[in-house]
């Protein structure tokens, strides 16, 4: 595995390859890196002959009071990870060479980003739209893979490329979870061992919602209902916020009657962690 950190030479890279004719997949994240990125490694080399991982922890996507600075940064670890996993390319650039001088444009992606996270998080979908549209023209990719547990993210996504009409396929991964339900995160890191305990306790909550639903209810008020009591039998999470949408607009649903994500984030001490199921129709 080769590691660039210009676009100059990322853009070699990628051209040499495609002019012999191969299939690339690129995996876009911040490190920290774990089994669940390694999935989307794993993914993308079913896809395609070559496979490109960024490693950017950008910082148009965080907001104030966000965690920008104490995101978890280790890039010797990652690259031996990514190198066991049998990436080919590791594009780690510093954020003058993601965001050059006179840099000037913002990506908005109306609709699915405006709500749930988009609404709390004002501009956080705008900063992965922005980094998600310069990496795919950078890298040109035939695919790119991202996570379903950054659903509203993978929904933002693929309505970038549905509308821009670029030319890659968007690929999304199930999440992978701790033999305890708890969602993989590089977030999970900052959990202290009770804390760690107590955390599964979210996919459980997420699990009753579903199976509520399951044995006939329809009214999303009376599914998330069953999703707050859940939670509140946990007093260490403090339930910080749940949507029940639309799996493909975004837009909240009173009625269960097509595919629905129950969405939801947590405060656990000083972290915020966040899972999703994809249920109904």
């Amino acid at each position: 595995m080769k590691t660039v950190s210009t676009a100059a030479d990322l853009r070699n890279a990628v051209s040499a390859w495609r002019e012999k004719g191969q299939r690339i997949a690129l995996v876009p994240t911040m490190g920290a890196l774990h089994a669940g990125h390694l999935a989307l490694v794993d993914q993308a080399r079913r896809a395609a002959g070559k496979v490109v991982v960024s490693l950017f922890v950008n910082p148009k996507q965080f907001g104030p009071g966000e965690d920008f600075e104490r995101y978890p940064r280790d890039l010797e670890a990652d690259a031996e990870k990514l190198r066991e996993a049998g990436a080919d390319l590791l594009f780690a650039p510093p954020v003058a060479e993601m965001y050059p001088p006179g840099f000037a444009t913002t990506v908005h992606v109306a609709g699915v980003s405006e709500g749930m996270e988009g609404a709390r998080r004002p501009g956080h979908f705008d900063g992965v739209a922005t980094v998600v549209a310069r990496l795919l023209g950078l890298v040109l990719p035939d695919v790119a893979v991202f996570g379903q547990k950054d659903a509203q993210q993978c929904a933002v996504v693929m309505r970038l490329a549905a509308d821009l009409g670029l030319p890659v396929e968007i690929r999304v991964v199930p999440t992978v979870r701790e033999s305890d339900g708890l969602a993989l995160s590089s977030r999970n890191a900052y959990l202290t061992p009770e804390e760690r305990k107590a955390a599964p306790a979210l996919f459980r909550a997420l699990l009753a919602a579903q199976l509520v639903h399951e044995l006939g209810e329809r009214k999303a008020a009376k599914v998330l209902k069953v999703f707050r009591l859940a939670i509140e039998t946990e007093p260490r999470l403090v339930l910080d916020a749940v949507d029940l949408v639309d799996a493909v607009t975004m837009r909240p649903v009173e009625t269960i009657d097509r595919p629905v994500l129950l969405a939801a984030a947590v405060k656990l001490g000083r972290t915020r962690l966040i899972d999703n199921l994809v249920f109904g129709g």
